[in-house]
């Protein structure tokens, strides 16, 4: 296994927990044993939208997805879904930003459309991780040579954990959200 795909999954695991963590959330929220906190809900969705948007995702496209595509013409259908996925994700987490506003500006009424937008938002992001683990994986470690491993891995390394390299600009935004989500999420 190489350096990269470590950090990947490393990166996959970080994000799992704060879908998981917004989805607990709503689910107390929907059962009555959380009031809405805008404010938290708003940081767990830029934390979704920045690490993977603006540092995990593009190096999955500029440096695993391309050497993956020289190699492996079973990969390039898989390749060209999930980068479509990439593409459309600023789409994605805006629609899911407008629905969180117009449930706070609805108050409670509002609180089904936002559900109904963040499950449909939870559902592709773990098909979409599922489908790079599963799938993409699997088909670089039987088809990458170890020079495109090298520059793979030389360009994850900057992010060799989530809250340090490139993603560490956002350690602040995942202690903020910490600190704030109530058990079994945070330590609010």
């Amino acid at each position: 296994m190489t350096k990269s795909i470590d950090i990947i999954h490393d990166e996959h695991r970080a994000l799992a927990a704060m879908l998981s963590g917004i989805r607990t959330i709503a689910m107390g929220i929907e059962a009555g044993r959380l009031k809405p906190d805008f404010e938290l809900l708003s940081a767990m969705i830029e934390y979704i939208e920045k690490v993977p948007e603006k540092v995990h995702h593009p190096k999955e496209d500029q440096y695993l997805f391309a050497k993956l595509r020289l190699r492996s013409v079973e990969a390039l259908p898989i390749i060209e879904h999930l980068e479509e996925e990439h593409r459309q994700g600023e789409a994605r987490i805006n629609a899911l930003r407008a629905s969180l506003a117009a449930y706070r500006e609805a108050g409670p009424a509002g609180f089904a459309a936002f559900y109904e937008m963040l499950q449909t938002y939870l559902d592709q992001e773990w098909q979409h991780m599922n489908t790079e683990e599963k799938q993409i994986f699997p088909l670089a470690r039987a088809c990458l040579t170890a020079e495109d491993w090298a520059e793979i891995d030389a360009a994850f390394l900057t992010n060799d954990n989530p809250w340090q390299g490139a993603a560490g600009q956002y350690a602040g935004l995942f202690s903020k959200i910490v600190n704030m989500a109530p058990a079994p999420v945070g330590l609010g």
